[in-house]
Formats: C-alpha cells, sequence, structure tokens
C-alpha cells in the first residue's frame, strides 16, 4: 500500500469509471445550459434557420467538450491539468453579435480568428504582467464574477425585466424549489449521494417542472440523429483588423480573468502552482480552441469558473472528472435529439441550480480577499473602487447607454472594468506609491504619512 505522501495530489488521482462518469455528468448538467442559450441568442440576434442552429449548438457542445479535455489533461503546453471546463464566453458573445451587425457575420467569424492569433502574440509579454495580478486584484475580480454569475441564474428563473413573464410566480416556485432539493440533499445525506447534490436537486427540480407541465417536447424528435460540426457555416471568414479591436481589448481582460479562475481553481483543490508557468497554459488553451471556434463560426471560447462552485460544493477534486465531462460534451455534440432535449429543461430550474454553484464562487472570491490585507488602508480602498465600478454595469444595466458603441461594450462588461481598475490601482498605490516614498525619505512629514497608513482601517 503506497504511503500518503508518495499518493498523487487527489487532483490527479483516478476514481471508478462509474463515479467519474457520474460527476462528469453533473458537470455537464449545470454548464449545459450556457452554450444553448448562447447559440439561441445568436440565432435569435441574426435570423438564422433552425437548421444553421442546430450545427452551431453541435458545435458548441464539440468545442466545449475539446476545451475541457485539453484545460483538464494538458497536452504539451495547453491546458493547466487542472479540473476546468470551457463554454462560449458571454462577453465575448456580446462583442460577436455587435461586431455582426455592424460588419456582418463573417466579418465576426473573422475577428475570432484574428483574436485567438492575438492571445499567442501577447503572452510572453502578458506573463511577465502576472506580478501585478496579487491575490488583492483577482480576488476582486472573482466576486465581482460571482456576482455576476448569480445575476445570469437569476435571470434564468425570473426573465428579463419588462419582458412578458417577468417573475412569473411559477418560474420563481420552480427555481426555489430547486435551490430546496440542493439543500436538502446536501444536508441529510453524506457521501456520494451529497457529493451529487448539484445533479440531483437539478433532476428533482426538472421532475417537478414535469408534473406541473412545464416541459415542452415539441420539435425534439424532429431531424436526424447525427449532427456533426460543419466548418464555416457563414462562409468564408473575412479579416478586418479595425472591426476586431473591441474583441482583442477583451482578450486582454480575458487573460486577466483566466489568471482569477486558475488561481481560485487551484486554491479550491488545494493545488500549489507556479503562476508563470499554469497560467499561460490556461490562456494557450482558450487560443487554441477559440481558434478553432472562430472557423466553426463561434464567438471565443473561455474557460469558465462556473464548473468550480461544483468541485467545492461535492469536495471531488480529480481533473479526469472535468476530463470526463469533455467526452460527455463531445457525445452530445454528435447527437442532435439529445442537444434538443437540453433546451426542454425550464429555465428556470437551470438557473435555481446555478445561483447556488455560482454563490459559492462569490464566497471563494471574498475568501481571497481575507488573504489580501485589508486592514491597510490603500488594499481596502482599490478593492472598494475596483467593486465600485465593476459592479455598476452589472446592477444598473444600460448605465453607460449614451456612449459611443465600442467604449459602451468595453465598459459594460463590469469584470474586465473591475480586473483593469484593481490591476491599475494596485500598480499605483502599491508599486509606484512606494517608489515615489522612497524618494522623499528625507521629508519626516512624507515618512510619518506613510508609516500611519499602512494600518489605517477606513472608518464605516
Amino acid at each position: 500500500m503506497s504511503s500518503p505522501s508518495t499518493l498523487p495530489h487527489p487532483v490527479d488521482q483516478s476514481r471508478p469509471l462509474s463515479r467519474i462518469i457520474l460527476f462528469g455528468i453533473q458537470h455537464v448538467l449545470v454548464m449545459a445550459a450556457t452554450p444553448v442559450s448562447a447559440i439561441f441568442l445568436m440565432s435569435a440576434t441574426l435570423h438564422l434557420d433552425p437548421g444553421l442552429t442546430v450545427n452551431l449548438l453541435s458545435a458548441a457542445f464539440v468545442l466545449s467538450g475539446v476545451g475541457s479535455l485539453i484545460q483538464s489533461l494538458g497536452p504539451w503546453k495547453f491546458g493547466p491539468r487542472l479540473p476546468f471546463v470551457m463554454l462560449p464566453g458571454g462577453a465575448p458573445l456580446i462583442l460577436f453579435l455587435a461586431i455582426a451587425e455592424q460588419h456582418g457575420v463573417r466579418t465576426a467569424t473573422g475577428a475570432v480568428i484574428i483574436s485567438a492569433a492575438f492571445y499567442f502574440v501577447v503572452l510572453p509579454v502578458f506573463s511577465r504582467l502576472l506580478k501585478f495580478f496579487p491575490t488583492l486584484v483577482i480576488g476582486t475580480m472573482i466576486v465581482i464574477v460571482g456576482v455576476n454569475l448569480v445575476k445570469v441564474g437569476a435571470l434564468l428563473v425570473t426573465g428579463r425585466p419588462g419582458t412578458p413573464g417577468f417573475a412569473n410566480t411559477t418560474n420563481l416556485a420552480l427555481g426555489m424549489a430547486t435551490i430546496g432539493f440542493t439543500v436538502a440533499l446536501y444536508w441529510l445525506f453524506d457521501g456520494i449521494v451529497r457529493q451529487l447534490a448539484v445533479m440531483l436537486g437539478l433532476i428533482a427540480g426538472a421532475a417537478l417542472a414535469f408534473a406541473l407541465g412545464r416541459f415542452d417536447f415539441v420539435g425534439v424528435t424532429d431531424g436526424g440523429i447525427l449532427s456533426a460540426p460543419q466548418p464555416m457555416p457563414f462562409g468564408s471568414p473575412e479579416f478586418n483588423l479595425v472591426a476586431a479591436v473591441p474583441l482583442m481589448l477583451y482578450g486582454l481582460a480575458s487573460m486577466a480573468e483566466a489568471t482569477g479562475q486558475t488561481v481560485i481553481n487551484a486554491e479550491t483543490v488545494g493545488k500549489e502552482i507556479d503562476t508563470r508557468t499554469v497560467v499561460p497554459r490556461t490562456i494557450r488553451g482558450d487560443a487554441l480552441v477559440s481558434l478553432f471556434g472562430g472557423f466553426l463560426g463561434l464567438p471565443l471560447m473561455v474557460t469558465s469558473g462556473e464548473n468550480i462552485g461544483i468541485v467545492r460544493v461535492t469536495g471531488v477534486r480529480s481533473r479526469f472528472v472535468t476530463a470526463a465531462a469533455g467526452v460527455v460534451l463531445i457525445a452530445i455534440g454528435f447527437l442532435a435529439p439529445v442537444i434538443r432535449a437540453i433546451s426542454v429543461i425550464p429555465s428556470a430550474v437551470v438557473g435555481g441550480t446555478a445561483m447556488v454553484v455560482f454563490a459559492v464562487i462569490t464566497v471563494l472570491g471574498v475568501q481571497m480577499l481575507g488573504k489580501a490585507d485589508l486592514e491597510r488602508h490603500s488594499n481596502g480602498f482599490i478593492c472598494a473602487v475596483a467593486l465600485a465600478l465593476g459592479l455598476l454595469p452589472i446592477l444598473v444595466p444600460g448605465v453607460y447607454a449614451g456612449l459611443p458603441s465600442g467604449a459602451r461594450i468595453l465598459l459594460e462588461s463590469g469584470v474586465a472594468v473591475g480586473a483593469f481598475t484593481a490591476a491599475i490601482l494596485n500598480v499605483l498605490f502599491n508599486h509606484v506609491r512606494p517608489r515615489l516614498a522612497r524618494g522623499r525619505a528625507g521629508d519626516p512629514l512624507t515618512a510619518l504619512v506613510d508609516a500611519g497608513e499602512s494600518r489605517a482601517v477606513p472608518h464605516a
């Protein structure tokens, strides 16, 4: 028998195949709504025909699966070998649609390809800047990510304000019941059932929805059995560097977000990593999958934080579980009836599950901030300003509606704004200002102020 010291880290430990498949399916069930909703939004915005929509759904699932395999298994210099999944990004999708409406969808797919290549070009420089993304910056960003994701999950339950059926009482009941089922399972049981509480809670919520007649099976059996992604579904990409600039700028924010996702994932599974080598592997995985995605008509693909909450709730840390999820996603991508059946699960049920998982991510961000020495006046101030600016477009949608479209698209990404604000202020307060203070070391008043500030706490 191997001693504990010789056993591989739990991240690198395999499990019985039946459990790996079950845990992998749990990840898929929680995340499946994201590619479905992303493609449906594309279809509605660009007025796509049903056949093209099914093709894009197939591509989204297959690439999500391939990306999850790359990030989880880490072949060559791609993937951090952590339990990660990949999804079509929300902010990149909005940018993709904006470019498509202004310049045409072929230019939008070209912009995705340009932006994916841009990742590889700037990555060597970005790796040297990682020292400017300490726990303070990453923790602030993770909190904003979590709050934003909780809002996304909540909107799946309530619908958007001003739309027909907003805050429908049946949908609210389904969402709250799904959360209740998950909590009850987590409280009543231990072992495998507790670890599967998220999936079982979703299934219980779906069963309740079925009993209430909230399922619509129309169209599930239409069409063939197999559905393979078709390359260049909109025709040959058109490359316009100017049109791609907003997406390329977002790429920088995405790299910062990938940094935070990698660090918080490693923290969650209890594995020490060298961010200078592991983070670039995550970003390379994003870039490679996004490059293929551009040729399949998809927006940028991003490493997702959605599964981190599941890892934390279940305690299952093996990266082979998310690799199994990748295999399941690829299989789903080739099975057209399964894709259509997944889209039948009421959004309120998926939203209830998502709210729990996403809220856990917010808690992880708060825990990281607890290690960032917020008792220092400057660190507390940096966190406060970054949260204020990052949460503003999330809590007050449309706040930047009067600005030009390019600026509006960038500023409405609360995660990007919060990350860059925290990073810039961290440089100013914790790098530039100390150097200036050292330059004025002969000034006793400056020395006195700096010494007092280092432990000052802002009062409410």
